[in-house]
């Protein structure tokens, strides 16, 4: 069976420490040697077989190896050793269990290893996550579809714990911009074209064929020196697009993911109404009190952004206080990981949970040219806090300083920074020049996540 790609099916369930981190650990730990198609949704579920333990974390994986079946066995065995997997008792607690569910349509019976999983009709958890990949998947010795499997089976106690998100550690993300304002500092503000809904969505159809999975749509520049906007006129901005791009990608074939650009809880609240898929503040919660609540009750995720510029509202600047506005740093990344982790703390206050929260650690908001160049270089440290990390150095003035570059030439200087960002950890890129950046997504993911990732705190 080796020398041809093989489609499988894998189910992966974690109980202790950071759930959602050690599930993102195994799916970067299967590369390359197991190529992630498709990731089901997170589910929460009761133990099963041995109830005094901590609830489940839930996952199945679509992917596609060349490795025959007892090969692939050896290597999951192999996998979960390495991410720390302690021998215990049968259906104890695990750090980390990965099980091969489907390969093809390939019945199977040796001493090691039963295909399809012997257990699966009856585990109301791998299958409702399974359901979501691959509803209509016939079951190769029962003959019948997952949907009819689990439509036998009772889900209480099974709960989808977050909306879907990313293959964190499978794959980069390419988080396309969408700027709706007339200001942007890159010149390429939707609002400065003839009918900017029309706009959005050839941008935002122009972003998805090139390869972008997530759309990220602001309605004030953040630009140095950019005037604030109301949360009337934001709103009257950004919801008719967020309306526009649900009706036209959410879900097709495509699925994009919709990111709303505000740290304004109204415009939150309405963005996520309109159908947003999460929230992108670049004050990391700290401007606006009633963000954190807003999001935890919309359950949706969260990206919490470092920031020490100075606000251009007084307003603003009040709100925030003078503690964190200035780019005198004791230690640069000791420091943005305190302020990132003061953020998650008030996220956790709001009652969003870990698995909703993505750092941002803020190039180019409130640091030197030096001092950007430091954070890319030294991105790992971001991700060993042990979150996703979302870095946005696209068209931006450290790249137009270091290279002496307009906006509009900045290719390269983005080019590189990107790359090195994916090469020290990043989940997710966000750039204006999609088309290109994909490609180099592509490549860099090639390389990096051809070797052993390195594994986060969990």
């Amino acid at each position: 069976m080796n020398g041809q790609d093989h489609i499988v099916y894998l189910a992966l369930g974690t109980n202790l420490g950071r759930r959602a981190a050690n599930l993102r650990a195994a799916l970067a730990a299967l590369q390359p040697e197991v190529r992630i198609r498709k990731v089901s949704p997170v589910y929460e579920t009761e133990p099963w077989g041995y109830s005094d333990q901590p609830a489940f974390f839930n996952q199945v994986a679509e992917a596609s190896t060349r490795l025959a079946p007892e090969d692939l066995l050896s290597f999951l065995k192999g996998l979960e050793t390495r991410l720390g997997r302690q021998p215990t008792f049968r259906n104890g607690p695990r750090l980390i269990d990965v099980d091969i569910l489907f390969y093809d349509d390939l019945v199977l019976e040796t001493e090691s290893l039963s295909i399809p999983h012997p257990g699966l009709p009856e585990r109301v958890f791998v299958l409702a996550p399974l359901a979501d990949l691959a509803p209509d998947f016939v079951h190769p010795r029962l003959k019948e579809p997952v949907r009819a499997l689990l439509a036998r089976l009772d889900m209480t106690g099974v709960r989808r714990v977050f909306r879907r998100l990313p293959p964190f550690g499978a794959r980069t993300s390419v988080m396309g911009i969408l700027n709706v304002t007339p200001d942007s500092f890159s010149g390429d503000g939707i609002l400065q074209r003839g009918d900017p809904l029309q706009a959005a969505v050839e941008q935002a159809r122009l972003f998805i064929e090139a390869g972008a999975n997530i759309l990220d749509v602001g309605g004030e520049s953040t630009r140095p020196g950019a005037q604030t906007v109301s949360e009337e006129e934001e709103i009257e901005r950004v919801i008719p697009v967020v309306e526009r791009l649900v009706r036209e990608f959410k879900g097709g074939p495509e699925d994009i993911l919709i990111s709303v650009d505000t740290y304004k809880s109204r415009v939150a609240e309405e963005a996520v109404q309109a159908g947003a898929d999460w929230i992108n503040d670049i004050w990391g919660l700290r401007a606006d009190p009633r963000m954190g609540q807003v999001i935890a009750r919309a359950g949706v995720p969260v990206v919490i952004m470092h920031n020490r510029l100075k606000p251009a509202s007084t307003e603003l600047q009040e709100r925030l206080g003078g503690r964190y506005v200035g780019v005198q740093y004791e230690d640069l990344i000791g420091d943005i990981q305190k302020e990132l982790l003061e953020s998650v703390g008030l996220a956790h206050a709001a009652g969003i949970p870990d698995e909703y929260i993505i750092l941002d650690p803020g190039v180019g908001f409130g640091k030197t040219v030096e001092q950007n160049l430091e954070l890319i270089n030294r991105l790992d440290e971001i991700c060993g806090l042990g979150y996703p990390v979302l870095l946005g150095p696209s068209r931006k003035s450290f790249i137009g300083y270091t290279l002496n570059l307009p906006p509009d030439q900045r290719l390269e200087g983005t080019a590189a920074a990107v790359a090195i960002g994916i090469a020290r950890g990043a989940d997710i890129v966000r750039v204006h020049d999609v088309p290109f950046m994909a490609r180099l997504v592509k490549m860099a993911d090639a390389i990096v996540r051809s070797r052993p990732p390195m594994i986060r705190n969990s």
